[in-house]
């Protein structure tokens, strides 16, 4: 291909959603009303920094909100919880929730009423999937990624699977599949936005035939993110900018192809500026580091190379006799060293003999330049092309942060680093590195131009993989490792082994039923565990950390005897009886038919949440967990009946979305159909 070829995806910027709600809180703004918006109004920071400016005040919760202000509520939604406290207080409101999410707030609503438990497909820290989880009191278990166990919740209940408005589709059905092979009963919801898709699909397609990427939107952006994650699996070289400003000043677009895409939240503007920023860069026949290497040039010229007598340390030059010549050279600090943190007087004093290059003689002004930097340059050129042969690993001091990346300082070279290469995590703040040693390889050098690029990261990922190997040589099943608690999630705790990270789910945190992690541990926390499962392959580790004998099954079984009557406490209401909490965490059935000495219609017309009663146990299977209690052998004697038959849970589809309704057998083949297609083409 001869020419560069820029091209913007049809789908790329606003969707109908967030355009909405922009435009009503411009529109209030420009009245001059006083606006506040729960939460930022969108993930975009340049947005959000312009609606400041007119006076849209950005709240955190109900509380900050300004008296005589109203309330904006996002299109991500909010939680049926905060609706209610907003009327209750009587605060002003404008619900700008996206239709596509307030869909999803009915659907999980009326399931989770009717019995349903909620799987929400989607990130839990994400404020869309907070909201949804808000219209089931919290209650929902939530996936994302990968499924490593499946809670026992949703083994023994009907399951009412959504997805988020911006989840990545393959992640959807797979988790889908998941459910269906794991859970007695589902009813999913395909409620991932026919926006997101159709953009997700386009990016796909754009990714494919382009040499170069670039995703626009904000940092935070859900659906940027997954955007950027699909432009790279077919586009290595892809680059996530919020503006035209991040564009890498590195990056070479002469003769390729270019794609751009953009996610929901970005304003038509930022994609247009991009567009001609990027279109002036391919006009442009110099770089900037050519024009930077021109100017060098003029600047220096070749000279004589002597040693001269250090006389006179200040405080901007150094003063050297040069011996034999008639005038003292004037050694600048600059040309001293690259170092910007480094004193003269810490680096030469009076007496001190070293070897300086002649930039210029001025006879008129009997004045004679040197620089120490230059000749330095040219001495560590020669160390820097043998490590680079060699493999070296050199050591630098991080002197200074620029776009796209840092520059280290080495014996008087400066090497840049790119942000990628700096870490094996991203360094979202470069300047947090300046005056920091670190360990690289030159992983590229070019010797015309003098231009050196090192990899900090080739070093870390070594190291890792040497205590990678390290730990699976030794890595077995049932031992015991001490590590601290390096992040959790909402289905578990990811613990160091040293150097290699394990999860301990939490189902294994504790045996009461937690909701979420943080309720037994916390990061930096110490845990004794040990390995239940271990993949080598896929290199993931299963960690135990709950001991067998605080089971409350273990300690059911002990205490109580088919035969026995125990005091139990109602905790669920179901069609075809009640289960009553026997101890904490320990549950047993009351068939419909065991709760009166008659026959009853419905298990709620005699028995209630929170009832205390009594029940003699007629069956107890404790390896799996069954526990079959009854009442009516208390009250009367046993009396032979015919069995009656108890109707299975019904899946009722949600009134108001047959048209997200999915047939989960048909859903998956679709997907698979469609994934086969597309690997054919």
């Amino acid at each position: 291909m001869k020419n560069s070829e820029i091209k913007i995806a049809k789908t790329a910027g606003f969707c109908y959603g967030v355009k909405r709600a922009v435009d009503e809180v411009y529109e209030r703004a420009q009245k001059g009303e006083k606006i506040a918006t729960l939460g930022s109004l969108i993930h975009n920071r340049q947005v959000v920094e312009e609606l400041e400016q007119k006076g849209v005040i950005v709240c955190h919760c109900v509380d900050e909100v300004p008296k005589d202000t109203k309330l904006i509520v996002r299109t991500h939604g909010v939680s049926e919880a905060i609706i209610r406290e907003l009327e209750q207080k009587q605060i002003p409101f404008v619900d700008m929730t996206c239709p596509f999410v307030a869909k999803i707030h009915r659907i999980v609503s009326e399931h989770y009423h009717k019995g349903y438990e909620i799987v929400i497909v989607g990130d839990e820290n994400h404020p869309e999937v907070q909201g949804i989880n808000g219209w089931c009191e919290n209650q929902a278990t939530i996936l994302y990624d990968s499924v490593t166990e499946i809670p026992e919740k949703l083994q023994t209940k009907p399951v009412c699977i959504v997805a988020q408005t911006t989840i990545n589709r393959k992640i959807f059905v797979q988790i889908v599949q998941i459910l269906k092979n794991t859970c007695q009963s589902t009813i999913v919801f395909d409620t991932i936005c026919s926006a997101t898709k159709d953009r997700q699909a386009e990016t796909d397609a754009l990714a494919s035939e382009s040499d170069v990427m670039f995703v626009i939107g904000g940092r935070e952006s859900s659906n940027t993110k997954k955007l950027y994650e699909i432009s790279k699996a077919h586009c290595p070289e892809t680059y996530f900018i919020e503006t035209y400003e991040d564009i890498p000043h590195y990056v070479y677009l002469k003769n390729k192809k270019i794609g751009i895409t953009a996610g929901a939240s970005t304003p038509g503007r930022i994609i247009e500026e991009v567009f001609t920023t990027m279109d002036e860069k391919m006009r442009n026949e110099e770089t900037f580091a050519e024009l930077f290497e021109q100017y060098e040039s003029k600047t220096l010229n070749n000279g004589d190379i002597v040693d001269g007598t250090v006389i006179e340390v200040r405080n901007t030059e150094v003063i050297v006799d040069l011996g034999g010549f008639k005038y003292n050279g004037q050694l600048a600090a600059d040309q001293l060293t690259d170092d910007p943190y480094a004193k003269v007087t810490d680096l030469v004093k009076p007496g001190d003999t070293i070897r300086v290059y002649v930039v210029g003689v001025n006879d008129a002004e009997g004045k004679v330049v040197l620089s120490r930097k230059k000749l330095m340059m040219m001495e560590s050129w020669n160390k820097i092309k043998e490590a680079y042969e060699n493999g070296e690993v050199l050591e630098g001091k991080i002197i200074k942060a620029v776009r796209g990346g840092v520059i280290a300082l080495t014996d008087a070279c400066q090497v840049f680093i790119p942000a990628k290469q700096v870490s094996l995590r991203y360094v979202q703040d470069l300047e947090s590195l300046l005056n920091t040693e670190v360990e690289f390889k030159i992983i590229e050098i070019d010797e015309r131009r003098k231009r050196v690029v090192g990899s900090a990261r080739v070093i870390l990922e070594a190291q890792k993989k040497e205590v990678e190997e390290k730990f699976w040589a030794d890595a077995a099943v049932d031992k015991e490792y001490t590590g601290a608690v390096k992040s959790l999630t909402s289905f578990g705790a990811f613990v160091d082994l040293g150097g290699v990270d394990g999860l301990v789910h939490i189902s294994e945190l504790s045996w009461n039923k937690i909701k979420h992690p943080s309720e037994v541990v916390k990061e930096g926390d110490v845990l004794t565990v040990y390995i239940k499962e271990l993949n080598a392959e896929t290199k993931k580790i299963s960690l135990g950390y709950k001991k067998a004998e605080d089971n409350p099954w273990v300690i059911a079984k002990a205490k109580y005897n088919v035969g026995d009557v125990v005091d139990c406490k109602v905790v669920r209401i179901m069609p075809y009886g009640a289960f009553a909490e026997i101890i904490p965490n320990v549950d047993g059935l009351i068939h419909i038919s065991q709760i009166a000495d008659k026959r009853i219609e419905k298990t709620e017309d005699v028995l209630s949440v929170g009832d205390v009663v009594q029940a003699k146990i007629t069956e107890a299977d404790w390896d799996a967990k069954k526990i079959s209690l009854s009442i009516r052998a208390l009250i009367a004697p046993p009396v032979e009946e015919a069995a009656e038959e108890v109707a299975p849970v019904e899946e009722e589809p949600a009134a108001d979305a047959e048209d997200t309704l999915v047939d989960i057998e048909q859903f998956i083949a679709d997907e698979a159909a469609a994934e086969a297609e597309e690997t054919e083409e």
